[in-house]
Order: structure tokens, then C-alpha cells, then sequence
């Protein structure tokens, strides 16, 4: 059931930094939740006309869904997934935009992020056809539905989207997330609302200050399959900015002692399987750090540094599995004084 809870909270002066500055005051706070793309949406911002959205952001989150979600049947995604060869995607701006962003990434990321990869998706039960475990490995069929996979097999000209054989799909699912918040900050923006953390099952956007006048802080998520959805790994201030956290570690199944998790690497077919446990993304959009914290677990954490170190619009925290069993963390030069630690 959705909730909507206002909170109207009288900040004072306070410390920040050992530096005293002045803090919003009176300014009346707005939380709105709900349900969306199979998880939760929460979004906390502070306006001082007291301005409920959550009809708006309802009615954008259905048009959105119907664009972008594999997990009905009419959506444009679906329509596209079943075609033969094209699609008129005219006036589907939600799509197209998902469509072109996945494209930069692939392409940056030298395909590691790779919105094709539905069809092996679907065959390791992680998709929208029936959830099956795959109890007996068929090497020869992830082959053959690797002829499907690769962005080179899909084409955007105007507004006909063309794909190379029937049997290519697409998946938005590692971007849509963030696509979505991102368009909910656009809203935002445009209702003069400068003060607000969007977040939709775990990806995060903020700007400005909280209702008690302090940056946004967010927290990383212990990575291991017993850990609680409360169990922190750390806490980050999220100033101006977002942040998108990818891991094996809750959507996964074990056959015979084998562990298969969601994140399919498009060049093997396979689930991918590395130390690194999770990758959290910090980005001014949250869609590009979406999809990057998925292309990062593709990548392991060796190639994820390297790239995320050279890339002057990402930074990047890793958590990875030790020898001895232990968890250990690395993140990327920009994050340095965010947690004022040495880097490992």
C-alpha cells in the first residue's frame, strides 16, 4: 500500500565541517512511496508550497513501464522483442532514450554492457519468461543464443528500429531504474524543487540538503547473500549527484553446489563470476551509473579500476571476495577524501 507522509521540520544553524553555515529553515518535507518495475520507489524532497507529486510521478512511472518493461506484454520493449524485423518506435521517447544511453555504454564499456543479452537472459531464468533454474547446462544452445546477442544486430534509423534476425531482444532492465529516476528529476527541476533523494530499488539521485539541513547520505549494501536489506557496508554522502549498486550477491540460484547469479556476460553467455562482489557506481545521471555498476561486475574488478580511474564522469567503489574469505574494498581516486580512508 502506498503511504504519503509529510514532515514539516524547523531547521536551525548548525555545524558542518567544524564550519557554521545556515540551514534551510521551516521548510516543510514530502515522502512519498510506492511500488514499481517489480520493487519500491521513495522519494523525499522538501518544497515550500508542500506540492504532493506522487499522482505525476504514478502516471509517469505507468508510461514509462509501458515503454520499457519486459514484464508486459503491450510494452514497446515487448512489441520490438516479438517483431520480426522493425519497429516504428515514433513518439516513444522513453524507449528511444533507454535505447540510445544503453548504446553509449556498450560502446564505452567495449560491450560489457550489452542490452541484447535477453535471449541468454531468459534461457538462465532470470528474465520474463517463467523463473526455471537451469538444472542441466546446454552449451550448445547459450551458443546458438549468442547469435542473437550484440548491439551491431540492432539499428535506430529515425524512428524504425531494425534488427538483424528475429530473434534478437532487448532488455533494459540494468538502465531503467536510473533512466526513470533521472526523469523524475527533470520533473523536479522543473517545479523549482532543489532539495530531494529519489530513490527506486537502491539507485539513488540527490541534491541539496535533507529536512535537518545535512547532505543526502545513502548506504552501500553489506554483499553477502545472508546479509539483511539493512545491513550496511558503509554510508556516502550523496551531494548532487547518484549513485547505482550492481551484485550477484541476492539474485542467484544454486544447482549441484553451483552458484548462477543474474549478471550474464554477453561475450561467454554465461553468468559471470568474479571476486568482485558489488560495484556502486557515483554519477551525475543515475542511468549511465546504473548501467556502468552492471557493465563493472561483466568486467571483475581489475578492468573496473582501470576504467573507472580513466573516466573523468565516474567514480566507483568495489567490494570484493579475499582469499581468506574476507571482504575488502577499493573506489577510485575521486572517492578519496568522500571516505577519507587510504585506499586498498
Amino acid at each position: 500500500m502506498k503511504t504519503i507522509r509529510i514532515l514539516l521540520i524547523l531547521l536551525t544553524i548548525g555545524c558542518l565541517c567544524c564550519q557554521k553555515e545556515t540551514k534551510p529553515t521551516a521548510l516543510p518535507y514530502l515522502l512519498l512511496e510506492g511500488k514499481t518495475m517489480g520493487t519500491y520507489y521513495r522519494i523525499s524532497y522538501g518544497d515550500s508550497l508542500s506540492r504532493n507529486f506522487q499522482i505525476e510521478i504514478e502516471q509517469f512511472l505507468q508510461d514509462f513501464n509501458q515503454e520499457v518493461s519486459t514484464y508486459i506484454p503491450s510494452s514497446v520493449i515487448s512489441q520490438f522483442n516479438q517483431a520480426e524485423s522493425t519497429l516504428d518506435v515514433s513518439g516513444k521517447a522513453y524507449f528511444i532514450g533507454n535505447f540510445q544511453k544503453s548504446r553509449l555504454v556498450f560502446e564505452q564499456s567495449g560491450g560489457a554492457f550489452d542490452p541484447t543479452v535477453m535471449p541468454l537472459v531468459n534461457y538462465w531464468g532470470f528474465g520474463y519468461t517463467p523463473k526455471k533454474p537451469v538444472t542441466q547446462v546446454d552449451s550448445a544452445a547459450v551458443d546458438s543464443l549468442r547469435r542473437f546477442v550484440g548491439m551491431d544486430l540492432v539499428r535506430l534509423d529515425g524512428n524504425i528500429l531494425h534488427k538483424a534476425r528475429s530473434g534478437v531482444q532487448l532488455d533494459f532492465s540494468a538502465i531503467a531504474k536510473g533512466y526513470a529516476i533521472d526523469e523524475i528529476t527533470q520533473l523536479f527541476e522543473n517545479q523549482g524543487i532543489k532539495n530531494y533523494l529519489i530513490d527506486i530499488g537502491g539507485e539513488s539521485r540527490a541534491k541539496g540538503r535533507n529536512a535537518r539541513g545535512d547532505v543526502w547520505t545513502v548506504g552501500i549494501n553489506v554483499p553477502k547473500e545472508d546479509a539483511g536489506l539493512t545491513d550496511i557496508q558503509t554510508a556516502v554522502e550523496l551531494n548532487n549527484r547518484s549513485i547505482a549498486t550492481s551484485g550477484n550477491y541476492r539474485n542467484f540460484y544454486e544447482v549441484n553446489g553451483v552458484k548462477y547469479g543474474h549478471e550474464i556476460n554477453p561475450a561467454t553467455g554465461y553468468p559471470e563470476r568474479t571476486r568482485l562482489l558489488s560495484a556502486s557506481v557515483f554519477a551525475e545521471d543515475c542511468a549511465t551509473a546504473d548501467a556502468w555498476a552492471t557493465a563493472f561486475m561483466i568486467l571483475g574488478l581489475e578492468k573496473s579500476m582501470e576504467i573507472a580511474n580513466q573516466m573523468s564522469h565516474l567514480e566507483a567503489y568495489f567490494i570484493y571476495g579475499a582469499p581468506d574469505g574476507s571482504l575488502q574494498v577499493q573506489y577510485t581516486q575521486g572517492l578519496e577524501a568522500l571516505f577519507k580512508t587510504t585506499r586498498n
